[in-house]
């Protein structure tokens, strides 16, 4: 998995993996309810649990201390990070990545074609399921949230650490720490990596504790709950590092 943020005042390992989510596995062995399906050449990693009713295709590719919920469909080929939760009903379609640290939340859709059809234009004949060249590929960067019942159509990028919110449809790719909502979703702000909201994008762009001076080229927002800093400009977050 790549493209991770690295943490304020840490360093990146060199592997994409955001150092504050890497960490000695000492989870229990995977669990698989009974009611699961899990086809062949499937890869679950170490302390992951996979609930009941979930459909996991083949080939698909799941790490370490993730959660599957119940009534999940994951298809084949899907590549899955490590710390992932996934709550239930989520389906999760072919040229899907989910890098670590992301939560799926009850009820999230993925789509990988723009323009799908169940057959050939004349009727005769059922069009192949298998993927090709409107198949479009979709990847949620680490720490990424998407909320309850949201749609995320294909080709997109969720950036790191943004929020999605509850029954949004996405159209478009999303910034790293911004947060979406609505149907189209559009950015109406961004989060912290922790999660709390730190700043409301509009007219003037009104930070949500304070509005910066005038003159100021790049404000300085502070996140409340963890006191971890960005700056702000033209609705660009940026993670400064204390180092």
């Amino acid at each position: 998995m790549t493209h991770c943020v690295p943490a304020s005042g840490s360093r990146s390992s060199g592997s994409g993996i955001d150092p504050r989510l890497a960490r000695v596995n000492t989870a229990p062995p995977t669990r698989i309810h009974p009611t699961a399906i899990v086809e062949e050449g499937v890869r679950l990693g170490k302390g992951t649990s996979v609930w009941d009713n979930v459909h996991i295709r083949r080939d698909a590719q799941i790490g370490d201390d993730c959660i599957i919920g119940g009534k999940s469909t994951i298809a084949y080929g899907v590549a899955i990070g490590n710390r992932v939760k996934i709550n239930s009903y989520v389906y999760i379609c072919h040229g899907v990545t989910i890098e670590d640290g992301v939560m799926i939340s009850a009820a999230v859709v993925f789509t990988n074609d723009r323009f799908p059809r169940a057959a050939t234009s004349d009727l005769s004949q059922l069009r192949s399921s298998d993927p090709d060249e409107h198949t479009l590929p979709t990847i949620v960067r680490c720490g990424a949230t998407i909320g309850a019942r949201a749609t995320i159509g294909p080709g997109l990028e969720i950036g790191a650490f943004a929020m999605i919110g509850m029954g949004s449809v996405v159209t478009r790719s999303v910034e790293p720490f911004h947060l979406v909502v609505g149907n189209p979703a559009r950015a109406v702000g961004a989060v912290c990596r922790c999660g709390e909201p730190i700043y409301r994008f509009g007219q003037a762009d009104v930070p949500v504790q304070l509005a910066p001076p005038a003159a100021a080229p790049s404000p300085m927002i502070t996140c409340s709950t963890c006191h971890a800093k960005y700056h702000i400009m033209d609705q660009a977050v940026h993670e400064v590092s204390s180092g």
